[in-house]
């Protein structure tokens, strides 16, 4: 009776950590339409860290404060600056007016670029399905394989710094070829539950290890005799425009994914150390920013009526290009357009409610409260 008894706790227990555990699969990530409230705590303080690989974890991020906030869409490359450059891309990611271009499979999301720097190989950016135990490599992988001519390349490297890197043999740089590899390594080592301040969460923890090598070779030349020649494996440090990066860079992340179906996929993040110490902060996913809206820059634009009800007028005081979107108040995007000086919204075909607006320019930005009667 008691080895009967011992075998049944054995097996709950046993049926725990393997039916405990979550795997994430493509319809739990990022998609187009999604919006991501990403917050920023710079001190989070030693209760605060990375935690113990292996099953039933957990972690309590409850204590974490929103230093800053920003918010990240996940919108169709079609119509964006770059979609001619990325025919394979099916999602991109406007990241504070970075467009970063994806293809996501049911195998893994591949980032195949950044703005206008298409890479010259997809990089794997999440290997899916995701679960406890998963170990992939990925690389390594060129990236960046290109050439650097023009006015540019006198400012980065000028007639001085060529001087040195030649011996005193050249005084111009003509080209610049760099090439740029990646290895990550990605491996789910911990599972178990995530407090946040949005709630908790069953999560699994994906720690991942980027390696990047960098080579760089120039052709100097001496304006003068027109003789040239190329200089190789040029350590960064060597170039003061360069000074603050190293040609090899080792960079440790982990971050804290869930499939549930009431947050967004990655609930947390944090860059650290060989020695799992945090390096800056960590960032978080929160709620819509309703409590923080920003109307300091109202002087930028002229929004009216205010109540609405069947079009909004927008007008910027500014020629510049800007971003709109206006979201509902569980923030999900119900309108997006890019417009000069003026522009209005139908919002016959919206409900009735309230929503949040938000503008958006090289120069600044604007979150404003809209109600549509």
């Amino acid at each position: 009776m008691i080895k009967k008894q011992l075998f049944c706790v054995f097996f709950a227990l046993l049926s725990e950590n393997i039916f405990g555990q979550i795997t994430v699969i493509d319809t739990d990530i990022f998609s187009v339409g999604d919006i991501v409230f990403q917050a920023y705590d710079v001190n989070p303080g030693t209760v605060i860290n990375a935690g113990s690989t292996g099953l039933n974890q957990s972690w309590d991020f409850s204590s974490l404060q929103e230093s800053s906030l920003s918010t990240i869409f996940f919108i169709s490359p079609i119509g964006t600056n770059y979609e001619n450059k990325y025919p394979n891309a099916n999602l991109c990611m406007d990241d504070n007016g970075s467009l970063g271009y994806y293809h996501k499979t049911s195998t893994g999301v591949f980032l195949h670029g950044i703005g206008d720097t298409v890479f010259s190989s997809p990089a794997l950016f999440y290997p899916l399905p995701l679960t406890y135990g998963l170990n992939i490599s990925d690389g390594p992988i060129v990236v960046i394989d290109t050439a650097i001519t023009g006015p540019f390349l006198s400012v980065a490297i000028p007639p001085a710094t060529v001087a040195v890197l030649s011996n005193g043999l050249a005084d111009r740089a003509d080209t610049a070829l760099i090439e740029i590899t990646n290895t990550t390594e990605f491996s789910v080592d911990a599972s178990g539950t995530l407090i946040t301040p949005l709630g908790t969460f069953n999560v699994l923890r994906l720690k991942r290890v980027q390696t990047t090598n960098s080579v760089l070779n120039v052709y100097c030349s001496d304006t003068v005799s027109q003789v040239g020649a190329w200089v190789t494996n040029i350590p960064f440090s060597s170039i003061p425009f360069l000074a603050g990066f190293s040609n090899n860079e080792i960079e440790y992340k982990y971050q804290w994914i869930t499939n549930d179906a009431s947050a967004e996929f990655i609930l947390a993040e944090i860059v650290v150390d060989s020695l799992d110490n945090i390096i800056n902060g960590v960032s978080f996913q929160t709620t819509t920013p309703i409590p923080s809206i920003t109307e300091d820059n109202q002087n930028m634009f002229n929004v009216l009526p205010i109540p609405a009800s069947d079009k909004l007028i927008i007008k910027s005081k500014s020629n510049a290009l800007v971003d709109l979107i206006l979201l509902d108040v569980m923030g999900k995007l119900v309108f997006s357009d890019k417009f000069k000086s003026t522009t209005q919204i139908d919002l016959t075909q919206i409900s009735k409610g309230i929503y949040y607006l938000n503008l958006r320019t090289k120069e600044g930005g604007l979150t404003k409260r809209i109600i549509i009667e």
